[in-house]
C-alpha cells in the first residue's frame, strides 16, 4: 500500500485540504493562523495515514471507532470529544458504516498571543495526555450546539468572528475538562505488540526505494522512537520482547534486504544506491554490505 506523505513529514494544511477536498481555500497561503471546521458526512472517508499533522483537530465523533494514538489503541463506541496535537502521530479506523459528528481544525498560531497559557499546559496536549473524553447524551448536544454556531460562524461576514471561534474552541476544551476521560475508553491489551506493529509500518513504508534521488531517512531506533513520541528505551524492549530482535537488527535486515533486490534489479550504480539507503559514503555503504553476506556490493552484482 502506498502512502501519500513522505515519511518523517507531518502532514500540513495544504495536505490535508488536497486529500480531502482536492482544492485549496483561497486564503490558505495569506495567513498562519488559519481555522477551519467541518462536520464528518460531509467529509469522504479514506484511510489516514499514521503520522503527525503540522496542525491541531477537535473531533466530535459517534459510532464504533478505532484511534492509534502514539503507542496507544483507543476503542470508542457512541459519542467521543478527540483532541489531537502536531506532537503526536495517530491514525483513525472507522469499525463501522455509520461514524457522525463534527471537526475542526486550527494552526498553532491561531491561539498565539490570543490567550493567556498554552495550549501545551491542557491535559488533552500534554506528553501522554489523554485525548478522549466520553460524553453522555446530554454533553453530545451541548458540544453539538458549539459545533453548529462554529459552521454558522466560520460562513459570517462579522469582522471579529475569529475572536468569537476561539471562545468556541475554548468552551469545547472546558467541557472535556469538567468531564473525567474513562478509563475504559483506553486499551492496552498489547501495548507491546501494538508499537511494534507500527515500528514494522514505518520501516515499510520507506520501501520499495522507486528513484535513485530517494532516500532511506529513518534508520536509527531514535528516528522510529521520535516518530512514535516514545523513548527509545521503550521501543527497544517492546520490539525486543515481541520479536526477539533488536530493532537496530530488524532495520539493517530490511535495508539488506532493499540493497540486494537495487543491486540486482536495477543498473544503478554503487554510489547511488549507497546514497538513497542513506549512507553518506559509498564505504560506509560497502563495510556494512561485506559485514552482512561477506561479499562487497560489486561482487554481489557479479554472481
Amino acid at each position: 500500500m502506498k502512502h501519500n506523505l513522505s515519511l518523517g513529514k507531518a502532514e500540513s494544511l495544504e495536505d490535508f485540504y488536497q486529500q480531502k477536498f482536492k482544492e485549496l481555500p483561497l486564503d490558505i497561503g495569506e495567513k498562519t493562523d488559519h481555522f477551519n471546521v467541518f462536520r464528518l458526512e460531509d467529509c469522504v472517508l479514506k484511510p489516514v495515514t499514521y503520522s503527525r499533522r503540522d496542525f491541531y483537530k477537535i473531533s466530535l465523533i459517534r459510532g464504533r471507532n478505532r484511534y492509534h494514538y502514539a503507542e496507544k489503541s483507543l476503542e470508542i463506541d457512541g459519542p467521543t470529544l478527540m483532541f489531537f496535537n502536531p506532537s503526536v502521530p495517530y491514525t483513525w479506523e472507522p469499525l463501522c458504516n455509520e461514524a457522525t459528528g463534527f471537526f475542526c481544525i486550527f494552526s498553532k498560531s491561531f491561539f498565539t498571543g490570543k490567550v493567556a497559557g498554552g495550549l501545551t499546559d491542557l491535559p488533552m496536549y500534554a506528553c501522554g495526555g489523554r485525548p478522549a473524553y466520553r460524553l453522555d447524551e446530554r454533553q453530545d448536544e451541548q458540544v453539538s450546539g458549539i459545533f453548529h454556531k462554529m459552521l454558522e460562524e466560520i460562513k459570517s461576514d462579522y469582522v471579529f468572528k475569529y475572536d468569537l471561534l476561539r471562545n468556541y474552541v475554548a468552551e469545547l476544551t472546558h467541557v472535556a475538562l469538567k468531564s473525567t476521560p474513562s478509563e475504559s475508553v483506553y486499551e492496552h491489551p498489547n501495548a507491546k505488540s501494538r508499537i511494534t506493529a507500527v515500528f514494522t509500518e514505518l520501516l515499510e513504508r520507506q520501501f520499495p526505494i522507486e528513484s535513485p534521488s530517494a532516500r532511506f531517512n529513518m534508520r536509527s531506533a531514535k528516528d522510529f522512537a521520535n516518530q512514535l513520541a516514545i523513548h527509545v528505551n521503550h521501543l527497544n524492549r517492546a520490539v525486543k520482547e515481541t520479536t526477539g530482535k533488536t530493532t537496530t537488527s530488524i532495520i539493517a535486515e530490511r535495508m539488506l534486504t532493499e540493497a540486494r533486490i537495487l543491486l540486482k534489479r536495477t543498473n544503478w550504480n554503487i554510489s547511488e544506491i549507497s546514497y538513497c539507503l542513506g549512507f553518506e559514503e559509498p564505504s560506509h555503504f560497502n563495510n556494512f554490505f561485506k559485514k552482512q553476506t561477506q561479499l562487497t556490493p560489486s561482487r554481489y552484482r557479479t554472481t
